[in-house]
């Protein structure tokens, strides 16, 4: 008897065991947003602002618990200052827009434990925290034309008189943390929800972060695009390029930008569902047996 018992436990344990480890591959399309210096001095995010996303992901669930996952994102991310309330943001009168490729690896966490496999746990809520890496390129219109933005060092960057301004790079890595919820409609297909915020770090999402360099430095240095695009007030009355004295805070003081993915998704599960299907196949069989007598 105990013999029994103990090979009954083995091959339940054996079996819970291979069932619950999986992979899952599935797509997210959703939407994205930013918070930022061009976002009301990043104090608000803008719904009006929200832009298309998307991407894939591959998860390894270990358990019903804890999972890996890998994820390649595509989405776009746009700020301007004509939303916000305040008079002198408003007056600053710029704007950008940039894609963001993201790469990123995370951990997820299933609240109350997930399992496709038999429809035994078919929702759970679930966190996650990772790293990513992020390709961005801010742009802004300027004579109904996209302009890239870090190429003109709108802020003094790669001026030899301002050494301590270095060119950004286009290239950041950023923490992503949120939440989800998840659904199995059945032991393959999986429906899910989920936003997510990235800190990045980088404040230059937007090309805005410190302070002005005069237009008329960046003018005598060759650069007339870049003093056109790091002071755009005069645009608004029509005037002549407004002189911003070199030090004027341009940005705010926040040190890091932030964007926002959100989206559903759905993944189909790479199940092996032999040992189960081998047992119901028998009992099948059983039964047809058992109807012949």
């Amino acid at each position: 008897m105990t013999k029994k018992l103990f090979i009954l436990a083995l091959f339940t344990l054996l079996n819970t065991t291979i069932f619950a480890q999986h992979f899952e591959l599935g797509i997210l399309a959703g939407t994205s947003n930013y918070m930022g210096d061009l976002s009301n001095n990043s104090s608000k995010i803008y719904l009006d602002e929200s832009n298309l996303a998307g991407g894939a992901f591959l998860r390894y669930n270990f358990g019903e618990r804890w999972v890996a996952r890998a994820s390649f994102n595509y989405a776009s991310i746009s700020g301007n200052d004509f939303n916000s309330n305040d008079a002198a943001i408003s007056a600053r009168n710029l704007g950008f827009k940039s894609s963001l490729l993201e790469f990123g690896l995370m951990g997820e966490f299933n609240l109350t434990g997930y399992q496709p496999y038999g429809l035994y746990r078919v929702f759970s809520p679930y966190l996650f925290v990772g790293i990513t890496g992020a390709k961005f390129n801010p742009k802004a219109n300027y004579q109904n034309e996209w302009v890239a933005l870090q190429p003109l060092g709108t802020e003094g960057q790669g001026l030899s008189q301002y050494p301590e301004r270095e060119e950004y790079g286009t290239i950041t890595l950023a923490i992503p943390f949120g939440f989800g919820l998840k659904y199995a409609l059945t032991d393959k297909i999986n429906l899910g929800f989920e936003i997510g915020a990235r800190r990045a770090f980088t404040d230059y999402l937007d090309d805005v972060s410190g302070t002005y360099v005069a237009s008329t430095e960046l003018t005598a240095a060759g650069n007339q695009l870049g003093a056109a695009l790091s002071n755009r007030t005069g645009e608004l009355s029509g005037t002549e390029p407004v002189v911003v004295p070199t030090g004027t805070a341009r940005g705010d003081d926040s040190k890091s930008d932030w964007y926002f993915i959100a989206g559903i998704t759905i993944s189909y599960n790479f199940l092996d569902n032999g040992l189960m299907g081998g047992r119901k196949r028998g009992r099948s069989r059983k039964g047809c047996r058992g109807s012949s007598f």
